[in-house]
């Protein structure tokens, strides 16, 4: 009967994953502040509106703008950040989660409608 593993390792002398320096962490898109553990792939123009390009954000950082903006109005506002950030409820959300841990996670308001 076959062995299930070999006694002699054919990778005992490279390397693992954990053993490597782990790579420096993306910046949220929305907020700026690197990310943690979670990275939500947002699409910035949603899929419904042909949206194909995706940026890393925050878990919590995604979900206000899904609160705070209809799918028209995130396509309308494109990749262009700046124009999101003048909106007074998301500048207000991101200089209030600026100094907290990129973890960091709280429910968020449901969309006003």
């Amino acid at each position: 009967m076959a062995r299930k593993h070999s006694k002699y390792d054919p990778y005992e002398g490279i390397q693992s994953e954990d053993d490597e320096a782990a790579p420096p962490p993306v910046p949220c898109w929305l907020c700026g502040r690197p990310t943690g553990k979670t990275i939500v792939w947002h699409h910035p123009v949603p899929k419904s509106r042909g949206g194909r390009d995706v940026v890393p954000m925050h878990p919590i950082c995604q979900q206000t703008l899904i609160a705070n903006f209809t799918n028209s109005e995130l396509q309308r506002a494109g990749m262009d950040v700046e124009l999101l950030l003048a909106h007074p409820p998301i500048r207000k959300f991101v200089d209030w989660v600026a100094n907290k841990d990129p973890d960091f996670t709280a429910t968020t308001a449901k969309k006003q409608r």
